[in-house]
C-alpha cells in the first residue's frame, strides 16, 4: 500500500512540475539578396533567464560529419562543455582547424575512416575549417544556456521545457550583421503552456568571405587536392 501511495505520488509530482514548464515557439524569415539562395535554416535562438542560473549539461555526442568535401551540418549549437566528434568519410584526408574567436585548435591531417574530437569550453563562434579544401567550412555556436534552438528549413523553431520566468533572447546567422543581431535582443517573459513569438525577420549576405589556411596564408589554388 505504502509503495502504491509513493509511485502515484512520484507521478502526481512529475505531472505537477511538467505542468509548470513553457515552450516558446516562433519563426524566422531570412531575407536574402540574392535569389539563388533560399530557406531559413541554421538560425540559431537562445533564451537566458534573468531570475536563475540554469544547470549545464553537455549536449549528447554532436557530430561534424566530413563527406564530400563538406561538413554535414554546416552549423552546430551546443552547451558549453560539450565534445563534437569530426570523423573523416571521404576517401582521402582531411586537416580540420580552427583560428578564429571562440576554440582555437588544429585537428591535424587525418586519414579517411578515422574520427577526431574537440571539447568546446567556452562560449562563442568557432569557425571550422579544413586546411586542403578552401570550400569547407562550419560554424560551432557554444552557450551558456540549455535553452536554445536551430530553425528549420522554414525557419520555425521551438524551445521547451522552460520554467516560467522573464528571459533574454538573442538570434545567430552566420550572414547576418552584428547590428542587425543586437538590435532584435528583447526580453521575453515565459509562461506555462505554449507562447508564441511573431514573425522574426533577419537579412542575409550573399555568403561568407574567403578565408586564409591555418597558417594565415592564401589557400594554393593552382595545387591539385583530393
Amino acid at each position: 500500500m505504502r509503495r502504491s501511495l509513493l509511485i502515484l505520488g512520484t507521478i502526481l509530482w512529475a505531472g505537477m512540475m511538467a505542468a509548470q514548464e513553457g515552450t516558446l515557439r516562433g519563426k524566422v524569415a531570412v531575407l536574402r539578396k540574392s535569389k539563388k539562395q533560399n530557406g531559413s535554416s541554421d538560425v540559431v535562438v537562445w533564451l537566458t533567464p534573468y531570475d536563475f542560473r540554469p544547470t549545464l549539461a553537455s549536449t549528447t555526442a554532436p557530430r561534424l560529419v566530413q563527406k564530400d568535401k563538406q561538413f554535414t551540418p554546416h552549423v552546430v549549437a551546443v552547451t558549453v562543455g560539450s565534445k563534437i566528434d569530426f570523423p573523416n568519410r571521404d576517401p582521402f584526408f582531411h586537416d580540420v582547424f580552427s583560428i578564429y574567436h571562440g576554440r582555437p585548435f588544429d585537428l591535424g591531417l587525418y586519414e579517411s575512416g578515422s574520427t577526431r574530437s574537440v571539447g568546446f569550453i567556452k562560449p562563442g563562434l568557432s569557425y571550422i575549417f579544413c586546411n586542403i579544401h578552401p570550400q569547407m567550412s562550419a560554424v560551432v555556436v557554444a552557450l551558456e544556456t540549455p535553452y536554445f534552438a536551430q530553425t528549420t528549413p522554414d525557419g520555425g523553431f521551438q524551445i521547451e521545457h522552460l520554467p516560467p520566468g522573464r528571459y533574454k533572447l538573442r538570434l545567430w546567422h552566420e550572414f547576418t550583421s552584428d547590428a542587425e543581431l543586437d538590435s532584435l535582443i528583447r526580453d521575453v517573459k515565459i509562461t506555462n503552456g505554449d507562447n508564441a513569438l511573431p514573425e522574426i525577420p533577419l537579412h542575409s549576405s550573399d555568403g561568407a568571405a574567403g578565408h586564409p589556411n591555418k597558417y594565415g596564408e592564401p589557400y594554393e589554388t593552382d595545387k591539385p587536392t583530393y
